[in-house]
């Protein structure tokens, strides 16, 4: 199975399963998946932004929380572990409503017991908006046996 497919799957169980992913980002797109890699975007809605109409900082940390978990998802894991760790850094404004905010996350280091991911926002003109870091405790999701660690091993000496 390729990681798109193996990570929108896990993205659809957080879907069908969380409290939280399906009512604020549940228009949110994976758009391309590689081991270790993954793109996603999200085009901002009223239920995304603060008072002042621009996206909330919140719907950002969300993302980071989110994105780590697909990251992690991305090297084969079904079960993406619990955070220990999140940390979110505002550049600028994210943008406002019909606006498109782009993410792109990667996981940096995959253990047996912990996964750390870092992302970046961009904006529809590529701008950089904001950044983010996630740790992830991994170790139970190892059992699961929907896993394909195996399979989403990247490959080395290839460019992605």
């Amino acid at each position: 199975m390729p990681a798109l497919k193996f990570v929108r799957s896990v993205w659809e169980s957080f879907r069908a399963s969380s409290g939280l992913e399906p009512r604020l980002l549940d228009g949110l797109r994976v758009t391309h998946a590689v081991p270790g890699r993954v793109k996603f975007e999200l085009d901002i809605q009223k239920e995304h932004t603060n008072r002042l109409n621009i996206l909330h900082g919140g719907t950002i940390a969300s993302m980071v929380d989110l994105g780590g978990s697909l990251a992690v998802a991305s090297r084969g894991l079904f079960a993406t572990g619990v955070s220990t760790d999140l940390n979110v850094t505002y550049l600028s404004s994210g943008g406002k409503i019909g606006d498109l905010i782009k993410a792109e996350v990667s996981c940096d280091k995959f253990g047996k017991t912990m996964a750390f991911t870092s992302i970046q926002f961009k904006n529809a003109k590529d701008e950089v908006v904001a950044r983010g870091s996630h740790t992830k405790y991994i170790a139970l999701g190892h059992k699961d046996p929907k896993n394909i660690t195996e399979e989403l091993t990247p490959k080395t000496g290839k460019k992605e």
